[in-house]
């Protein structure tokens, strides 16, 4: 009986996680009030001046009551809360089903890990190492790096690696990750394709003249300064998406959601959009450059603000939004492709992972980048996809 057991076991397929990292978004308005407080708490997105003394957190505390009132409001304007979490599903299901059929070999199960909402990204790998999953591939779903958002995440991932192994239950997983994929030939794909799509409701004799507003989160310019790549890696995706359209339109790099009074990085979108207008360009179109789904920068920032109110402001021009990736065909191709390739690897990261900011602060930041660019794909996992010939063929010497 013991012998049966032990060859179920060991002829059993790896079993390999795909935690899909994102910041995430509450889903009703109860969820709004612990998502800003996490958010707000979180000096590897925002650099606030955090208050010290006998209680921690007092501002991100008193920032978080103050602002969801209006969030909550935001909110139940695109229908109650955020689809991020559901987008993210889909996305992961069919990624998994098609890295399925590529990696028949492995056992391969996605998961979600945000960073301000639930499911929390501690919470998903310890829910991980539950299920019996044997290697952890880091999947960032920032397309473009920056040490706010990617960087934030795998800070987290590192910090509850370390408080596991001090608290005497190491994870047993194994770890690598994907941590930018800016000009990934599917991704740029998918902009083109849907971009083109929204062109064709245009009158065709206007469709040249459409400028394109490539519109991503912006970054506080004390981060920026610090030498944070995320401007030049949001700037190749824009290149590579009008390349692929052989620029046929005029475009410009544009960022929203500033938070606070200090310098953030622009020009902010909705000045690009009154701008662009007051100098004679009747019809514009936003493109969410650096967003994978859905959610209140797109649907509330973007379709709202400025899209419905700037349509009244400005009643002879014509506002248009690319859709976003969601579900698009061609974008589930690409996630799909990024995943199996890297399993197909060694599962290393390219140099620029393990280089820190020139002017870097972060006590987590050196070791996480460490720790990451250093690992690989265990020897059960490598090569996952490759075909019978290709293995007939390696018989021949």
């Amino acid at each position: 009986m013991l012998k049966n057991i032990t060859r179920s076991y060991s002829t059993a397929r790896p079993r390999v996680g795909i935690l899909m990292l994102n910041l995430g978004g509450p889903e009703n308005s109860a969820a709004v009030h612990p998502f800003l407080l996490r958010l707000f708490s979180d000096r590897d997105l925002i650099p606030l001046p955090f208050l010290q003394g006998g209680k921690t957190n007092l501002l991100p505390k008193f920032i978080a009551k103050r602002r969801t009132p209006s969030i909550i409001e935001q909110y139940n304007k695109i229908g109650g809360g955020s689809p991020i979490k559901m987008w993210t599903e889909e996305q992961g299901n069919a990624m998994v089903n098609r890295v399925s059929e590529l990696c028949p070999e492995l056992d391969v199960k996605n998961y979600i890990g945000f960073r301000y909402a639930e499911p929390l990204t501690e919470d998903a790998m310890d829910q991980m190492e539950a299920d019996g999953i044997e290697h952890c591939v880091a999947f960032t779903q920032y397309p473009q790096y920056s040490c706010s958002t990617t960087g934030s995440s795998f800070n987290g991932m590192y910090r509850h690696i370390i408080k596991r192994q001090k608290e005497g239950k190491p994870m047993n997983m194994t770890f690598s990750a994907i941590d930018r994929w800016a000009t990934h030939p599917l991704l740029v794909k998918s902009f083109a394709e849907l971009i083109n799509k929204q062109l064709d409701t245009v009158d065709p004799k206007d469709r040249h003249k459409v400028v394109l507003l490539f519109s991503a989160h912006s970054l506080p310019m004390s981060v920026v300064n610090r030498g944070d790549p995320y401007p030049q890696e949001v700037a190749a995706t824009v290149e590579h998406v009008m390349k692929e359209l052989n620029y046929s339109n005029p475009y410009r790099l544009v960022w929203q959601s500033k938070v606070g009074p200090s310098a953030w990085l622009g020009a902010q979108t909705d000045d690009a959009i009154k701008g662009l207008i007051k100098n004679g360009n009747k019809n514009l179109m936003m493109v969410p450059i650096a967003f994978t789904s859905d959610h209140i920068e797109t649907l509330y920032e973007m379709d709202i603000e400025y899209g419905e109110e700037m349509r009244n402001e400005f009643p002879d021009a014509n506002i248009l939004r690319c859709e976003s990736l969601n579900m698009h065909s061609t974008f589930v191709d690409c996630l799909s492709e990024l995943v199996a390739d890297h399993l197909k690897s060694d599962g290393k990261t390219i140099p620029q992972m393990a280089l820190r900011c020139p002017m870097c602060t972060n006590p987590t930041c050196g070791p996480m980048r460490g720790f990451f660019s250093s690992r690989q794909l265990p020897q059960n996992i490598v090569g996952c996809s490759k075909s019978e010939e290709e293995e007939s063929m390696k018989s021949f010497g």
